[in-house]
Protein backbone atom coordinates (compact mmCIF):
# COMPACT_ATOMS: atom_id res chain seq x y z
CA UNK A 1 0.00 0.00 0.00
CA UNK A 2 1.22 3.48 -0.93
CA UNK A 3 2.18 5.50 2.18
CA UNK A 4 0.44 8.63 2.81
CA UNK A 5 1.95 11.76 2.43
CA UNK A 6 2.11 14.14 5.47
CA UNK A 7 0.57 17.04 4.86
CA UNK A 8 2.33 20.41 6.21
CA UNK A 9 0.85 24.02 7.00
CA UNK A 10 4.23 26.29 6.92
CA UNK A 11 3.59 29.29 9.17
CA UNK A 12 6.19 32.02 7.59
CA UNK A 13 7.37 30.36 4.49
CA UNK A 14 9.05 33.10 2.94
CA UNK A 15 11.52 33.33 6.03
CA UNK A 16 14.78 31.07 6.31
CA UNK A 17 13.38 28.43 8.25
CA UNK A 18 10.38 28.17 5.86
CA UNK A 19 12.26 28.36 2.64
CA UNK A 20 14.54 25.46 4.13
CA UNK A 21 11.29 23.60 5.17
CA UNK A 22 10.02 23.70 1.31
CA UNK A 23 13.39 22.57 0.31
CA UNK A 24 13.18 19.47 2.77
CA UNK A 25 9.53 18.78 1.41
CA UNK A 26 10.96 19.43 -2.03
CA UNK A 27 13.76 16.76 -1.39
CA UNK A 28 11.09 14.42 -0.31
CA UNK A 29 7.91 14.68 -2.69
CA UNK A 30 6.93 10.80 -1.77
CA UNK A 31 6.13 11.68 1.80
CA UNK A 32 5.79 15.56 2.05
CA UNK A 33 3.10 17.84 0.62
CA UNK A 34 2.24 21.60 1.19
CA UNK A 35 -1.17 22.06 2.41
CA UNK A 36 -0.47 26.06 3.50
CA UNK A 37 1.84 28.72 3.17
CA UNK A 38 2.08 31.70 5.06
CA UNK A 39 3.75 35.18 4.84
CA UNK A 40 3.18 38.33 6.41
CA UNK A 41 4.58 40.83 3.68
CA UNK A 42 6.78 39.14 1.47
CA UNK A 43 3.73 38.40 -1.37
CA UNK A 44 5.91 38.14 -4.35
CA UNK A 45 7.94 35.19 -3.14
CA UNK A 46 4.39 33.80 -1.50
CA UNK A 47 3.57 33.92 -4.88
CA UNK A 48 6.73 32.35 -6.58
CA UNK A 49 5.90 29.22 -3.41
CA UNK A 50 2.26 28.92 -4.31
CA UNK A 51 3.43 28.16 -8.23
CA UNK A 52 5.88 25.52 -7.28
CA UNK A 53 4.25 23.79 -4.62
CA UNK A 54 0.37 24.47 -5.68
CA UNK A 55 -1.21 24.57 -2.35
CA UNK A 56 -4.55 23.84 -0.97
CA UNK A 57 -4.26 27.30 0.60
CA UNK A 58 -2.13 30.56 1.06
CA UNK A 59 -2.48 33.66 3.44
CA UNK A 60 -0.90 36.73 3.70
CA UNK A 61 -1.18 37.92 6.96
CA UNK A 62 -1.17 41.99 5.71
CA UNK A 63 -4.71 42.10 4.11
CA UNK A 64 -2.87 45.13 1.93
CA UNK A 65 -1.20 42.75 -0.08
CA UNK A 66 -4.26 40.49 -1.01
CA UNK A 67 -5.38 42.35 -4.40
CA UNK A 68 -1.68 41.16 -5.86
CA UNK A 69 -2.42 37.69 -4.49
CA UNK A 70 -5.64 36.95 -5.79
CA UNK A 71 -4.45 38.37 -9.04
CA UNK A 72 -1.34 36.22 -9.24
CA UNK A 73 -2.94 33.05 -8.21
CA UNK A 74 -7.10 33.35 -8.79
CA UNK A 75 -6.99 31.61 -11.51
CA UNK A 76 -5.40 28.79 -9.68
CA UNK A 77 -7.22 25.63 -7.57
CA UNK A 78 -6.04 27.19 -4.26
CA UNK A 79 -7.97 28.67 -1.42
CA UNK A 80 -6.61 32.82 -0.86
CA UNK A 81 -7.06 34.69 2.56
CA UNK A 82 -5.58 37.84 4.09
CA UNK A 83 -5.25 38.04 7.67
CA UNK A 84 -4.36 37.60 11.26
CA UNK A 85 -7.48 35.95 11.93
CA UNK A 86 -6.90 33.83 8.51
CA UNK A 87 -3.41 32.58 9.99
CA UNK A 88 -4.97 31.29 13.02
CA UNK A 89 -7.83 29.60 11.31
CA UNK A 90 -5.96 28.03 8.19
CA UNK A 91 -4.41 25.37 10.92
CA UNK A 92 -7.71 23.74 11.06
CA UNK A 93 -8.22 22.01 7.89
CA UNK A 94 -8.61 18.64 9.20
CA UNK A 95 -6.18 17.05 6.27
CA UNK A 96 -2.99 18.80 8.15
CA UNK A 97 -0.76 16.39 9.79
CA UNK A 98 1.99 18.79 11.00
CA UNK A 99 2.01 22.99 11.62
CA UNK A 100 5.58 23.78 11.29
CA UNK A 101 5.58 27.08 13.40
CA UNK A 102 8.42 29.02 11.23
CA UNK A 103 6.98 33.09 12.28
CA UNK A 104 9.28 35.77 14.17
CA UNK A 105 8.02 36.78 17.23
CA UNK A 106 4.61 36.96 19.29
CA UNK A 107 2.80 36.73 16.45
CA UNK A 108 3.10 32.74 16.13
CA UNK A 109 1.36 32.29 19.58
CA UNK A 110 -2.32 32.55 18.78
CA UNK A 111 -1.78 29.97 15.51
CA UNK A 112 -0.06 27.92 17.42
CA UNK A 113 -2.49 27.97 20.28
CA UNK A 114 -5.48 26.73 17.85
CA UNK A 115 -3.22 24.07 16.15
CA UNK A 116 -3.08 22.37 19.08
CA UNK A 117 -6.63 22.58 19.96
CA UNK A 118 -6.98 21.42 16.45
CA UNK A 119 -4.43 18.33 17.44
CA UNK A 120 -1.94 18.97 14.82
CA UNK A 121 1.22 17.83 15.49
CA UNK A 122 3.76 21.20 16.13
CA UNK A 123 7.14 21.30 14.82
CA UNK A 124 8.36 24.64 16.70
CA UNK A 125 10.73 26.83 15.58
CA UNK A 126 9.01 30.45 16.85
CA UNK A 127 10.22 30.42 20.32
CA UNK A 128 8.74 32.85 21.22
CA UNK A 129 5.42 31.21 21.57
CA UNK A 130 6.88 29.15 24.53
CA UNK A 131 8.78 32.21 25.96
CA UNK A 132 5.71 34.82 25.98
CA UNK A 133 3.73 31.38 27.23
CA UNK A 134 5.03 28.27 27.74
CA UNK A 135 2.77 27.29 30.69
CA UNK A 136 -0.32 27.58 28.88
CA UNK A 137 1.08 25.97 25.42
CA UNK A 138 2.64 23.13 27.75
CA UNK A 139 -0.63 22.56 29.63
CA UNK A 140 -2.46 22.62 26.22
CA UNK A 141 -0.56 20.09 24.14
CA UNK A 142 -0.47 17.56 27.25
CA UNK A 143 -4.30 18.39 27.21
CA UNK A 144 -4.97 17.77 23.37
CA UNK A 145 -2.26 14.92 23.72
CA UNK A 146 0.04 16.98 20.74
CA UNK A 147 3.99 16.43 20.25
CA UNK A 148 5.48 19.62 20.11
CA UNK A 149 8.93 18.89 18.66
CA UNK A 150 11.57 21.12 18.36
CA UNK A 151 13.45 22.65 15.34
CA UNK A 152 15.79 25.00 17.21
CA UNK A 153 19.17 23.30 16.26
CA UNK A 154 19.92 23.39 19.87
CA UNK A 155 16.55 22.53 21.41
CA UNK A 156 16.54 19.55 18.75
CA UNK A 157 20.14 18.62 19.88
CA UNK A 158 18.66 18.22 23.43
CA UNK A 159 15.78 16.12 22.15
CA UNK A 160 17.83 13.76 20.24
CA UNK A 161 20.12 13.40 23.66
CA UNK A 162 17.43 12.23 25.77
CA UNK A 163 16.83 9.00 26.61
CA UNK A 164 13.77 7.57 28.04
CA UNK A 165 14.71 6.39 31.09
CA UNK A 166 17.17 8.22 32.27
CA UNK A 167 17.03 11.66 34.45
CA UNK A 168 18.57 14.69 33.52
CA UNK A 169 21.32 16.12 35.60
CA UNK A 170 21.44 19.18 33.39
CA UNK A 171 20.97 20.84 29.60
CA UNK A 172 24.88 22.39 28.51
CA UNK A 173 22.77 24.88 25.89
CA UNK A 174 25.62 26.30 23.81
CA UNK A 175 25.65 29.85 22.06
CA UNK A 176 27.92 30.91 19.42
CA UNK A 177 28.51 33.70 21.43
CA UNK A 178 27.65 35.95 18.20
CA UNK A 179 29.70 38.73 16.26
CA UNK A 180 30.30 40.65 19.30
CA UNK A 181 32.26 38.05 21.22
CA UNK A 182 35.42 39.48 22.42
CA UNK A 183 34.37 43.62 21.99
CA UNK A 184 34.75 45.75 25.21
CA UNK A 185 31.45 48.31 26.30
CA UNK A 186 32.84 50.82 24.66
CA UNK A 187 32.72 49.11 21.10
CA UNK A 188 29.46 47.44 21.72
CA UNK A 189 28.18 51.45 22.11
CA UNK A 190 29.30 51.75 18.94
CA UNK A 191 28.05 48.52 16.85
CA UNK A 192 26.44 49.11 13.88
CA UNK A 193 23.10 47.16 12.37
CA UNK A 194 25.18 46.15 9.50
CA UNK A 195 27.58 44.91 11.68
CA UNK A 196 25.12 43.21 13.90
CA UNK A 197 23.65 41.32 11.10
CA UNK A 198 26.83 39.68 10.33
CA UNK A 199 26.28 36.31 12.02
CA UNK A 200 29.53 34.47 12.20
CA UNK A 201 28.34 30.93 11.40
CA UNK A 202 24.08 31.28 11.12
CA UNK A 203 22.17 32.60 8.11
CA UNK A 204 19.23 33.99 9.53
CA UNK A 205 16.45 35.82 9.73
CA UNK A 206 16.85 40.14 10.64
CA UNK A 207 15.14 39.83 14.14
CA UNK A 208 17.04 36.32 14.97
CA UNK A 209 20.47 37.67 14.38
CA UNK A 210 20.03 40.62 16.33
CA UNK A 211 18.90 38.79 18.61
CA UNK A 212 21.85 36.43 18.77
CA UNK A 213 24.12 39.18 18.82
CA UNK A 214 22.98 40.42 22.24
CA UNK A 215 22.49 37.12 23.17
CA UNK A 216 18.63 37.17 23.83
CA UNK A 217 17.89 34.78 21.26
CA UNK A 218 20.17 32.51 24.25
CA UNK A 219 17.99 33.89 26.84
CA UNK A 220 14.73 32.70 24.73
CA UNK A 221 16.18 29.14 24.20
CA UNK A 222 16.61 28.88 28.02
CA UNK A 223 13.05 29.85 28.99
CA UNK A 224 12.09 27.05 25.95
CA UNK A 225 14.24 24.39 27.28
CA UNK A 226 12.67 24.40 30.48
CA UNK A 227 9.06 24.42 29.23
CA UNK A 228 10.03 21.76 26.21
CA UNK A 229 12.38 19.32 28.99
CA UNK A 230 10.68 20.23 32.46
CA UNK A 231 13.67 21.77 34.16
CA UNK A 232 14.50 23.60 36.34
CA UNK A 233 16.15 27.02 35.34
CA UNK A 234 19.65 26.26 37.42
CA UNK A 235 19.34 23.04 35.35
CA UNK A 236 19.78 24.90 32.25
CA UNK A 237 23.54 26.28 31.52
CA UNK A 238 24.53 28.56 28.32
CA UNK A 239 28.51 27.70 27.64
CA UNK A 240 30.17 29.98 24.43
CA UNK A 241 30.88 27.41 21.66
CA UNK A 242 32.29 29.72 19.04
CA UNK A 243 32.33 26.82 16.64
CA UNK A 244 28.57 26.25 16.42
CA UNK A 245 29.52 22.12 15.97
CA UNK A 246 28.17 20.85 19.25
CA UNK A 247 24.48 21.91 18.84
CA UNK A 248 23.75 21.28 22.74
CA UNK A 249 24.23 18.39 25.56
CA UNK A 250 22.72 16.47 28.40
CA UNK A 251 24.21 15.59 31.00
CA UNK A 252 22.47 13.44 32.98
CA UNK A 253 22.71 12.05 36.89
CA UNK A 254 25.54 9.86 36.50
CA UNK A 255 27.72 12.18 34.71
CA UNK A 256 27.28 10.73 31.27
CA UNK A 257 27.18 13.56 28.67
CA UNK A 258 25.60 12.88 25.64
CA UNK A 259 25.85 15.56 23.06
CA UNK A 260 24.44 16.49 19.23
CA UNK A 261 27.02 17.24 16.63
CA UNK A 262 26.74 18.53 12.98
CA UNK A 263 27.81 21.33 10.96
CA UNK A 264 25.79 24.95 11.48
CA UNK A 265 22.43 23.87 9.11
CA UNK A 266 18.71 24.18 10.19
CA UNK A 267 17.81 21.52 7.45
CA UNK A 268 18.22 18.71 9.85
CA UNK A 269 16.37 19.64 12.13
CA UNK A 270 13.79 21.34 10.35
CA UNK A 271 13.97 17.26 8.34
CA UNK A 272 13.57 15.68 11.65
CA UNK A 273 10.65 17.24 13.04
CA UNK A 274 9.21 16.40 9.74
CA UNK A 275 10.11 12.41 9.83
CA UNK A 276 10.47 12.02 13.39
CA UNK A 277 10.92 9.12 14.68
CA UNK A 278 12.58 7.74 11.32
CA UNK A 279 15.74 9.86 9.81
CA UNK A 280 16.12 10.46 6.72
CA UNK A 281 19.30 10.83 4.34
CA UNK A 282 20.36 15.07 3.95
CA UNK A 283 22.58 15.36 0.99
CA UNK A 284 25.46 17.75 1.90
CA UNK A 285 25.11 18.13 5.39
CA UNK A 286 27.97 15.97 7.08
CA UNK A 287 30.53 16.80 9.42
CA UNK A 288 34.52 16.15 8.89
CA UNK A 289 35.92 16.03 12.57
CA UNK A 290 39.22 16.81 10.83
CA UNK A 291 38.10 20.22 9.60
CA UNK A 292 36.73 21.04 12.70
CA UNK A 293 39.09 19.30 14.77
CA UNK A 294 39.47 21.84 17.45
CA UNK A 295 36.21 22.45 19.75
CA UNK A 296 36.03 25.49 22.44
CA UNK A 297 33.91 26.17 25.52
CA UNK A 298 33.83 29.71 27.54
CA UNK A 299 31.58 31.24 30.18
CA UNK A 300 29.12 34.11 28.94
CA UNK A 301 30.43 37.53 29.74
CA UNK A 302 26.57 38.28 31.80
CA UNK A 303 27.63 41.47 32.07
CA UNK A 304 28.74 42.68 28.32
CA UNK A 305 25.81 40.60 27.43
CA UNK A 306 22.81 41.49 30.14
CA UNK A 307 20.22 39.91 27.84
CA UNK A 308 20.76 36.36 28.71
CA UNK A 309 21.05 37.28 32.72
CA UNK A 310 17.28 38.83 32.30
CA UNK A 311 15.80 35.98 30.77
CA UNK A 312 17.11 33.29 33.92
CA UNK A 313 15.41 36.38 36.24
CA UNK A 314 12.13 36.16 33.85
CA UNK A 315 12.11 32.54 34.12
CA UNK A 316 12.48 32.67 38.19
CA UNK A 317 9.86 35.14 38.61
CA UNK A 318 7.43 33.71 36.52
CA UNK A 319 4.07 34.55 35.51
CA UNK A 320 4.01 37.07 32.38
CA UNK A 321 7.56 38.35 33.65
CA UNK A 322 8.74 36.46 30.24
CA UNK A 323 6.45 38.00 27.62
CA UNK A 324 6.99 41.16 28.98
CA UNK A 325 10.56 40.88 27.93
CA UNK A 326 9.97 39.52 24.35
CA UNK A 327 7.31 42.67 24.00
CA UNK A 328 10.36 44.88 25.03
CA UNK A 329 12.82 43.01 23.01
CA UNK A 330 10.62 42.81 20.09
CA UNK A 331 10.00 46.82 19.99
CA UNK A 332 14.05 47.51 20.81
CA UNK A 333 15.26 45.46 17.97
CA UNK A 334 12.77 46.78 15.66
CA UNK A 335 13.59 50.28 16.12
CA UNK A 336 17.51 49.19 16.55
CA UNK A 337 17.09 48.25 12.72
CA UNK A 338 15.51 51.55 11.90
CA UNK A 339 19.23 53.03 13.14
CA UNK A 340 17.10 55.03 15.87
CA UNK A 341 18.88 53.44 18.93
CA UNK A 342 21.84 51.94 19.89
CA UNK A 343 22.88 48.25 20.31
CA UNK A 344 23.39 48.79 23.92
CA UNK A 345 19.79 50.25 24.46
CA UNK A 346 18.02 46.93 23.37
CA UNK A 347 18.79 45.83 27.21
CA UNK A 348 18.31 48.87 28.82
CA UNK A 349 14.91 48.68 27.17
CA UNK A 350 14.11 45.03 28.41
CA UNK A 351 15.74 46.17 32.39
CA UNK A 352 13.39 49.24 31.90
CA UNK A 353 9.97 47.17 30.82
CA UNK A 354 11.08 44.51 33.71
CA UNK A 355 10.59 47.64 36.00
CA UNK A 356 7.50 49.06 35.07
CA UNK A 357 5.16 46.63 33.14
CA UNK A 358 2.73 45.09 35.53
CA UNK A 359 3.20 41.84 37.01
CA UNK A 360 1.01 38.68 36.72
CA UNK A 361 1.50 36.20 38.67
CA UNK A 362 -0.72 33.40 36.64
CA UNK A 363 -1.51 34.93 33.28
CA UNK A 364 -4.30 33.97 31.54
CA UNK A 365 -4.18 33.95 27.58
CA UNK A 366 -5.70 37.16 27.52
CA UNK A 367 -3.43 38.82 30.07
CA UNK A 368 -0.71 37.84 27.73
CA UNK A 369 -2.59 39.79 25.23
CA UNK A 370 -2.62 42.56 27.28
CA UNK A 371 0.85 42.40 28.83
CA UNK A 372 1.55 42.23 24.89
CA UNK A 373 -0.02 45.38 23.90
CA UNK A 374 0.72 47.17 27.66
CA UNK A 375 4.95 46.51 27.51
CA UNK A 376 4.89 47.85 23.44
CA UNK A 377 3.33 50.79 24.64
CA UNK A 378 5.59 51.20 27.30
CA UNK A 379 8.92 50.90 25.20
CA UNK A 380 7.76 53.03 22.28
CA UNK A 381 6.93 56.12 24.97
CA UNK A 382 10.17 54.72 26.68
CA UNK A 383 12.32 55.17 23.55
CA UNK A 384 10.21 58.14 22.17
CA UNK A 385 11.35 59.88 25.81
CA UNK A 386 15.35 59.05 25.20
CA UNK A 387 15.45 60.46 21.73
CA UNK A 388 13.56 64.30 22.72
Amino acid sequence: MEEQKKQIAILGSTGSIGTQALEVIAAYPDKYEVYAITANENVELLIKQALQFMPEAVVIANAKHYDRLKEALGHLPMKIYAGSDALCEIVEAQPIDIVLAAMVGYAGLAPVMNAIKHKKTIALANKETLVVAGELITALALEYQVPILPVDSEHSAIFQCLEPHSDIQKILLTASGGPFRHHSMEELSTVTKAQALKHPNWTMGAKITIDSATMMNKGFEVIEAKWLFNVKPEQIEVLVHPQSIVHSMVEFVDGAVKAQLGIPSMKLPIQLAFSYPERLPLAGHHLDFLKHSTLTFEAPDLHRFPCLSFAYDALKQGGNAACIINAANEIAVATFLQDKIGFLDIPRCLEYALSKASFIARPTYEDYVQTDAEVRRLITQYIHSKQA
